[in-house]
């Protein structure tokens, strides 16, 4: 019950606190850490994912306001010291960090608002977990950062991360976790839109962020308003817009293969069918467009066994 009781007057704070400043400057990292863990959003708001970015430190490092505004949560929340910085229609929550600063004070982008405190698990002594957002949208804080040297790689930065991709995978195989990532169902899926292939599975040099990044699917270009097609028989379990992958289309196919499979469409101008609603293989669910984080036309999809990212490719027939 205490939990609950913290819970709500946490969510309480963030909503009805202080007044909210406006963000001053340009946003930088929180902690002078690199970035072990990457921004991973979750397909439904409920389901699991990585809503922030985890930077390594070490328990008594400094973090400091990653943009001007106002600390308007400072305490504990489930057991982890938190620290919680409004931007405006933005807000940074930083945890584990034990804060120096009060509720209400104004911050500007560098000022310390707290020491980093073990208690996040990670592969260095200590992690900073920072999540942004807007409103309940999760954003991506990594976007939020201009001039920092996380985004600064050198020549031959594809062949490194291509190198360390490979290097993870050969360790999970080793490791006996990768069964549903290396099953196929070669034929299990229809191709979901008429478009080419433009971008495959893996990491890629992000066409807007313009960074190294894991595309955890296939980009299929073809005009805006063209079909996207149900790839297998199933069920929609979500239908929405996030800021992301614009409106985006979720649909359980249930045991394919022996793995629970999951089809992800995203960007479309729109979907002809909701969360609940049953899809033959072939039916048209709605037409291709450019939303959310979005150069041109195109649909980006995705397939995901047992609730893995997997390459949707050796599932097309």
């Amino acid at each position: 019950m205490k939990i609950i009781v913290s819970i709500a007057l946490v969510g309480l704070i963030l909503f009805t606190g202080a007044t909210p400043a406006t963000a001053e400057g340009t946003g930088q990292l929180p902690l002078a850490g690199t970035v072990v863990t990457g921004f991973d959003p979750p397909d439904v708001a409920w389901g699991a994912g990585h809503r922030g970015v985890d930077l390594s430190g070490s328990p008594g490092d400094t973090v400091v306001a990653p943009a001007g505004g106002v600390v308007i949560f400072a305490g504990v929340v489930a057991g982890r010291p938190v620290v919680v910085v409004s931007h405006g229609e933005l807000r940074s929550t930083l945890e584990p960090v034990e804060a120096s600063v009060p509720v209400g004070t104004r911050v500007s982008a560098g000022d310390p608002v707290g020491v980093l405190v073990a208690g996040h698990a990670c592969s260095a002594p200590a992690c900073l977990h920072w999540g942004l957002k807007r409103g309940e949208d999760y954003l991506d804080p990594l976007a939020f950062v201009t001039g920092s040297e996380v985004r600064l790689l050198p020549d031959d930065a594809a062949a490194g991360v291509r190198e360390r991709a490979a290097e993870r995978e050969r360790a999970a195989q080793s490791s006996g976790d990768t069964a549903t990532v290396v099953v196929a169902g070669s034929g299990a899926l229809s191709r979901p839109s008429a478009g080419a292939v433009t971008s495959v599975f893996g990491m890629r040099f992000h066409p807007i962020f313009h960074e190294w990044r894991m595309h955890n699917g296939i980009d299929l270009s073809t005009g805006c308003g063209s079909p996207i097609r149900a790839a297998a028989d199933g069920v929609v379990t979500h239908m929405g817009y996030d800021a992301s992958g614009g409106w985006r289309l979720v649909v359980s196919h249930g045991i394919v293969n022996g793995v629970d499979l999951q089809t992800v469409y995203l960007h479309a101008q729109g979907y002809r069918v909701r969360a609940g609603d049953r899809v033959r293989r072939g039916e048209q669910v709605g037409t291709v467009g450019s939303t959310g984080w979005s150069t041109g036309c195109h649909l980006h999809f995705s397939v995901k066994a047992d609730g893995r990212q997997v390459d949707p490719q050796p599932w097309l027939g």
